[in-house]
């Protein structure tokens, strides 16, 4: 099975010393994006902000793979507080359409770089 690294320059880079995504095979294992703005590489403000930034930094890792978010299987939704569930759902609807992906979401104690949401996803490429 062939494994390959993906990064995409118009995603944020890491902020540790990982890639934007590992493929193994026809599958796609993506990393955590945050709500970071990579032209200024900060944060953008808020819980909504964050969750639009972090799905269109998902998208731009899609996309430098070939895929799409209509390729993800499985999501993985981080927030620093549940609280904000139904803002995230509400976005996270605009970006996935028609049948969602499986999906966990989870209230964590800290995400990296002070961040309110973070997505990592695994996806499948149909041969």
């Amino acid at each position: 099975m062939s494994k390959e690294f993906i990064n995409s320059k118009n995603a944020p880079a890491a902020v540790g010393p990982y890639v934007h995504a590992r493929k193994a095979g026809n599958m796609y294992f993506i990393s955590g994006q945050l709500g970071i703005d990579p032209s200024t590489r900060k944060l953008v403000e808020g819980v909504r902000a964050q969750t639009h930034q972090s799905l269109k930094n998902l998208g731009e890792v899609l996309k430098e793979a070939g895929l799409d978010y209509t390729d993800v299987v499985k999501t993985t939704v981080f927030l620093d507080n549940i609280d904000d569930f139904a803002i995230v759902n509400e976005i996270y609807a605009e970006y996935f359409t028609g049948v969602a992906p499986a999906r966990s979401c989870v209230e964590v104690a800290k995400i990296p770089a002070g961040g309110l949401v973070e997505v990592e996803a695994i996806a499948v490429r149909d041969n």
